[in-house]
This record gives structure tokens, sequence and C-alpha cells, in this order.
């Protein structure tokens, strides 16, 4: 996948999305994106810059120009390595998806990965992997066989397997998140796969971990049959799901798109595609995931198990 321009590649363009990006700052939004709609007329092809601008008319509380302008950058880049489609549907001006794109996922923690780890631990007092490490041990004690981490990201998770593992393995969408992780050492094989679509052949896993992960996976039917096909029968599955805030419950579909651009999944719904599937739940515990702009995130960190184990 090539690269997504940051820049418009015409200096005038860039100057004037610089000077639009300074009144945006001092609270002038509608000033703003008409200064960025001038650059774009000199860089039309600009995909990064419409998406700003949709941004920009949003916060300026014009959601139709918005909605154009995010359709702009969708047709400018079908693959939607910025997440257009799901601003649209943020504002109604787009079906619900099952799913997001997955470029936007790719492109998102490739552009993360640097300051991932910084950002989520040190600033939005992410323990989740001592969490899931917590709640596994106690389910489990000695060590597994094969533990497969679905999204591993940069490997947080991966340090609290190692230990129980004997063979670690990872798997995630980012190639910058994978060198992040393979350069701490603690798994035994490392690849990219898109969990929306992963392919797994070898033997059967006797723990799998997905660990903050399904907040962008949507519809969790897939992998969790996915889940199901790879666990051993004494096997245990891990994993975390953030759910809706108070008031709303996902919807029908049991799982909503939030406007952080992540899905959170109720407790009800998880509970019905893991049974669907086979699992069984083990355990089910309220957690904090994260904190955002001061405020607690809420989730589930759940434990599951095949159903004739259950």
């Amino acid at each position: 996948m090539q690269p997504l321009k940051i820049s418009s590649g015409d200096l005038t363009a860039d100057r004037r999305a610089d000077y639009a990006e300074m009144l945006f700052g001092s609270g002038e939004h509608a000033a703003a994106a008409e200064l960025l709609l001038g650059a774009l007329e000199l860089a039309p092809q600009w995909a990064a810059g419409w998406f700003r601008l949709g941004e920009m008319q949003e916060t300026a509380e014009r959601l139709d120009v918005a909605a154009q302008a995010w359709a702009t950058a969708l047709k400018l880049d079908p693959a939607d390595r910025l997440g257009a489609a799901l601003k649209l549907q943020l504002i109604g001006k787009a079906p619900a998806a099952a799913a997001p794109p997955s470029a936007f996922v790719e492109t998102l923690f490739d552009h993360y990965a640097e300051t991932f780890e910084d950002s989520l631990v040190g600033k939005l007092g992410y323990r989740l992997p001592e969490f899931l490490d917590r709640a596994i041990r106690a389910a489990r004690a000695g060590r597994f066989s094969l533990a497969l981490d679905l999204g591993c990201g940069t490997g947080l998770m991966g340090e609290k397997l190692r230990p129980v593992a004997e063979r670690l393995e990872g798997y995630d969408i980012s190639a910058a998140m994978l060198k992040k992780a393979r350069a701490k050492g603690v798994y035994d094989l490392l690849a990219k796969a898109d969990l929306q679509h992963f392919a797994y052949a070898g033997p059967k896993a006797d723990l799998v971990v997905a660990a903050d992960v399904f907040i962008y996976v949507g519809a969790l039917d897939r992998v969790m049959k996915t889940v199901a096909g790879i666990l051993a029968t004494n096997g245990l599955f891990a994993f975390s799901v953030e759910t809706p805030a108070k008031g709303g419950a996902g919807g029908d579909a049991g799982f909503a798109l939030q406007p952080s651009r992540r899905y959170a999944h109720s407790q009800a719904y998880v509970e019905r595609v893991l049974a669907a599937n086979g699992l069984s739940v083990l355990s089910m515990q309220p957690t904090v995931i994260r904190w955002d702009r001061r405020q607690p995130v809420d989730g589930l960190a759940a434990l599951a198990v095949p159903s004739s184990k259950g």
C-alpha cells in the first residue's frame, strides 16, 4: 500500500493549510475551513486535505459540507486510510457498517507505533495486559504449550504472556507495530495479519488472547468463529471489549461505532456471539480499559472456553 500523502505537494497550498490550522487553533473554525478550501482549489487531489476540511466543517457545525468533504476524501482514497466513511457514519450521512476499513486501522497504527506505548500506558493509564494476565493465571495454573496474541501491537500483552507460554505467536495488521514488538524479542513468531480475515493453519492453541483489539473490529461473528476453530478443546480465550456509554446499548446490533471511531459492544451481544460459536463465558469482569480526556473508558475483560469445557 502506498503511503498517504500528508502534504498537498503544492507549496502555496501547504502554506494556506498551515494558516488554516493556526486559525482553527485560535477558535475561528469556519474561517479556517474557508482558508483550507482555498488551499484545496490549488491541490484538488489531496485526500488528507479534504479529510481535514471535513473535520473543520464538523467543528464549525456545518455537517452537510463536512459530509461533502469526507465524501471527496473517500473518492480520492477508496481504501479509506483516514476513515472518512466512519466520519460519515457518525454524522448520519452513511449507513452503519459492520467493520472499519482495514486500511484505516493499518494506517492508524503504522502512524501511532512510534509513540504508542508512551501515549497508551503513560498518558492514558492503560493497564489491561496486567488485568488479563492476572485473570489468566487465576484461571489456569502452569504453562500453555501454544499462545496466540491476536492484534499484538508492540508486544505489551506478549511481555505478560511470555513467562507462561512455551511458544508465543503474535499477529497484527501494522508492520510498524510488529517492528516494535520484534525488538522486544518475546515472540517465537510474528506475522502481519488482518483479524477481519484471519486465516490460521497452525496447530490448535491452548491460549488465545485479544487485548483491546475488538474496538477496531466491529461485528465479532467472524473473528469469534475463527477463534473457536483454532482453540484447543481445553483452551482458554482471553479478550476485552469496550462497553457503550450509559444509555447506549449498541443499538439492535449490540455494537456501535463511537465518536472515537472505536467500536463498543454490549455484554449481551458478546455473550450471544460467544454462545453462537460454541464458547462459554468463564468470567466477565467490568474494568476501566484506559482513560480518555480524563474520563474512564469502561469495558469488560473476559475469559471464555469451549462449551464442552464450560
